[in-house]
């Protein structure tokens, strides 16, 4: 069996399987909703397949192709597996917005468009690639290696990985876990170096919806009963609420390693900190738990006093802190027991430890290619697939290792999403390293 530091690889040719793989990939429409990751699934254990690569499951959560899929490359079982996850469902596209269209996976001047180029078909492909190089040279594993693409991550994971946590929890089992969360940047803070983001944890999503019932009535004779105002009252209350400002110590080691870097010229006291998210809106949502109102419906006609009105909260609570402990903080703050307020989707977790054999071999890897690159163990402002696993005390890390500008990063969930092929590289070549030292 070969150590993956002798093998002679044509990245060259490994680019250009990616590159096309990746394409193939983004012109299947996984658009969530309704999701329909059957397709998806189906067209990557395909290619396994063709490998050679036969231990594969279909895992199918209640029909409409809402299909996950796993494939185990076996090791020797001396150490417990290592996990590639990533999702095969993306979020909408308005298609009129986009200069290629979102399902085209056209490939233009080194540049890949589509859906999910960045969120998260890229990584999945750099997984599967991991994967298949690992295969076609031989390299020692004393870990199995799962590649794990899951369903319905972009609507909180009902029909994906909440439903093989439930019903499939031995696919779940491993020491660590790679997923997405946390990817490089070309800047930091207006600096020019590139860093590279490891999340270690993520804030957990609190979904709430808020309702109030009133008296209708004639627009033109106002009655002090109106739904509609009451809910705006509730939400004005939320909206005023100020809520502490939160140093955990992944954050504080984040602000630190920057200010050891050189990106940041002072030293990253609480005070400063606390400054910096005054002025700077990734901060605060690292810093603190967020809200913010998503939706808002109540009546139907100009002169009607509506009956009922409804409105939605995104909240994002910080790493350990308490979705139920939350909920009734907002039920004092808006006061009205008139106003009811339903948690509909939670989900939190820890942070998993930055001291490990895997960190430490990420933060090796990446400087053997980008030299002058830093390695940030950070929080993520956005919930991942990735809970579940710290929920089983299993440690998983957000790890794109590419390198994107900030109006890239922009796209991501937004129009125009793309990644370039020099990225896809990147991105393969160092997932392959960490692969192949954490195994062997």
């Amino acid at each position: 069996m070969a150590a993956s530091s002798s093998i002679a690889i044509d990245w060259d040719e490994v680019t250009a399987e990616a590159t096309d793989i990746l394409s193939r990939y983004l012109r299947i429409d996984t658009s969530n909703p309704p999701g329909r990751e059957e397709a998806a699934a189906r067209f990557l254990a395909e290619i396994l397949r063709g490998e050679g690569i036969g231990e594969i499951q279909f895992y199918d959560a209640g029909g409409e192709g809402r299909v996950s899929m796993s494939a185990r490359l076996a090791g020797d079982g001396s150490k417990r597996p290592l996990i590639l996850l990533n999702h095969m469902d993306v979020v909408p596209a308005e298609a009129s917005a986009w200069e290629e269209p979102p399902f085209s996976g056209a490939v233009k001047e080194g540049v890949i468009w589509g859906r999910g180029a960045l969120d998260m078909k890229g990584m999945g492909v750099m997984e599967l690639m991991a994967v298949l190089l690992v295969h076609r040279h031989g390299v020692a594993q004393r870990r199995d290696i799962v590649f794990l693409a899951a369903a319905d991550e972009e609507m909180g994971g009902e029909h994906g990985i909440e439903f093989l946590d439930r019903n499939h929890p031995e696919v779940l089992d491993a020491e660590y876990v790679l997923n997405e969360g946390g990817w490089g940047s070309t800047e930091a803070f207006g600096v020019r170096r590139p860093t590279f983001n490891c999340s270690v944890g993520e804030k957990g999503p609190v979904w709430l919806n808020l309702k109030t019932e009133g008296r209708s009535g004639h627009g033109s004779v106002p009655h002090g009963d109106n739904a509609l105002e009451r809910l705006v009252e509730a939400l004005a209350r939320i909206q005023a609420w100020e809520r502490p400002t939160t140093i955990l110590p992944e954050v504080e080691q984040y602000f630190r390693s920057l200010y050891e870097g050189g990106i940041l010229s002072e030293e990253p006291t609480p005070a400063f900190i606390e400054g910096m998210a005054q002025d700077n809106i990734l901060v605060r949502a690292i810093t603190s738990d967020t809200i913010s109102v998503t939706t808002c419906q109540a009546g139907r006609k100009h002169n009607v006093i509506p009956a009922t009105a409804e409105a939605t909260l995104d909240c994002r609570l910080l790493p350990g802190h308490d979705a139920g402990a939350f909920t009734d903080q907002v039920r004092k703050v808006i006061d009205d027991p008139r106003v009811t307020v339903e948690e509909v989707f939670s989900s939190g977790t820890v942070a998993s430890p930055v001291q490990t054999e895997l960190f430490g071999i990420m933060e090796e890897v990446v400087r053997e290619h980008v030299e002058e690159a830093l390695v940030l163990p950070s929080v993520s402002a956005a919930f991942t697939d990735s809970r579940p696993f710290r929920r089983r005390g299993i440690t998983a890390y957000g790890f794109m290792p590419i390198l994107v500008e900030p109006l890239e990063a922009a796209t991501i969930h937004g129009h125009n999403e793309r990644i370039s092929v020099q990225n896809v590289r990147l991105g393969t070549q160092i997932l392959f390293e960490v692969v192949s030292r954490i195994c062997a």
